[in-house]
């Protein structure tokens, strides 16, 4: 696999990290992926690894801005004409015109290109120009676009490290690549986890709706991720080693990183620590000093493939990745790590001693208030919220500076 994984003490196991830390050792546990080779269609929304130049003059080629005739020189009886018309294509003597359509190569000999709006064709098949033209019309250069006229052969046209979009790819296209170099995005798997999760419906008693499913792949593009497809398994031991032990859980290329979701508890029937022992793997991260999402696990096994087990509550899953997924989306994809703003809390947040808060926010003119609903199973605060506040253990006041961070979404 592609995957690269530091080397160091950033990658030693780290038992309940704060909430910075965890976001630090995310970040710094992976370098970037090997840039990839791609097709202009496959390119918009990468960063450009190599910079696009250009081959040869663009236009490489004179060519016609307008509709109308190439001419040569003003006429035989002056600037008003009137010209010889002539074969098109063929090279032109002083005073004659052929006719030409937009972009097309203007012939050998022409000095300017007579719009159709401003010439008039007589009976005997000469060209003159048109009663309400001007004798500017056929000055030396009128209408032509000139090889070269945008980028000389050489000339840098998008420099790397550019996101592309639609516009660099047009540009691309025009000045006649068919691939590029870019930085690859990571693919990740999703296996989503629990007998008593029910994907339809309204749940009965002891079931609960699948709130990961319709939305993960989704995120995981905002932040910079490609979904690589993903699996639903029950709680047995047996599906979580056949889940984690299949590289090709997408079922086509083998995923850089592989989220789950629940089983990152301590009881009988979570198993993600032991699946990743079996595996060979190790836990980088086991725990973090937040609240919600504390039994988040971060963990690397053997072929370089990393494994973020968030905890089964929505929202505190959501946090979770929020704290681990993004960074390490960010290193792989070798774009530096999301930094938080600082910003003015709107009320007054208890302290939770030892332990980080991360709770979605609402933001009126730079000031943060703490949304409501915000139980780690609740996912009501966080749908409605711009962005979510790190309280620090010791709380903070109403008026006090308060970390913010965007919510991928917004």
């Amino acid at each position: 696999m592609l995957t690269q994984v530091a080397a160091g003490p950033a990658v030693s196991v780290r038992h309940a990290a704060t909430w910075a830390e965890a976001r630090e050792l995310a970040y710094h546990c992976a370098g970037p992926l090997n840039p990839s080779k791609v097709s202009l269609r496959e390119a918009i929304g990468h960063t450009l690894t190599r910079a696009v130049t250009a081959p040869r003059d663009l236009p490489h080629y004179a060519s016609s801005a307008m509709d109308g005739w190439a001419v040569n020189g003003n006429g035989g009886s002056g600037s008003f004409g009137p010209w010889k018309l002539t074969t098109a294509g063929l090279p032109l003597a002083p005073g004659e015109a052929s006719t030409i359509a937009t972009g097309g190569l203007v012939p050998a000999g022409a000095t300017a290109v007579l719009r159709k709006e401003s010439g008039t064709v007589a009976e005997d098949g000469r060209l003159f120009l048109a009663h309400d033209a001007r004798p500017e019309d056929t000055l030396p250069g009128r209408h032509i676009r000139g090889a070269g006229e945008e980028a000389g052969a050489g000339d840098v046209l998008i420099p790397a490290g550019t996101l592309l979009n639609p516009a660099h790819i047009a540009l691309a296209a025009v000045a006649g690549h068919d691939y590029l170099h870019v930085q690859r995005k990571p693919r990740v798997a999703v296996v989503l986890t629990g007998s008593e999760v029910v994907t339809s419906g309204e749940p009965a008693a002891g079931q609960v709706r699948d709130a990961f499913g319709p939305q993960l792949d989704a995120v995981i593009s905002q932040l910079g991720g490609t979904p690589g497809g993903q699996r639903r398994i029950g709680d047995s031991y047996q599906e979580w080693m056949a889940a984690l032990d299949d590289a090709d859980v997408a079922g086509a290329l083998p995923p850089d990183v592989t989220i789950t979701t629940g089983g990152t508890g301590k009881s009988g029937t979570d198993h993600f620590r032991d699946a990743v022992a079996a595996l060979g793997g190790r836990i980088l991260l086991d725990g973090i000093d937040m609240r919600p999402g504390h039994p988040a696990v971060l963990a690397v096994l053997p072929d370089g493939r990393f494994i973020i087990g968030l905890p089964g509550n929505p929202l505190a899953a959501m946090m979770a990745l929020m704290t681990l997924g993004e960074p390490l989306l960010a290193a792989l994809g070798d774009r530096p790590i999301p930094s938080a703003s600082l910003m003015t809390s709107g009320a007054d947040v208890d302290p939770v001693p030892g332990k980080t808060r991360l709770i979605p926010c609402s933001v009126i003119h730079d000031v943060v208030f703490p949304a409501s609903h915000t139980a780690p199973g609740m996912m009501r605060g966080l749908a409605g919220a711009d962005g979510y506040m790190a309280v620090p253990p010791e709380g903070v006041a109403a008026g006090a500076p308060v970390p913010v961070l965007p919510l991928p979404w917004r």
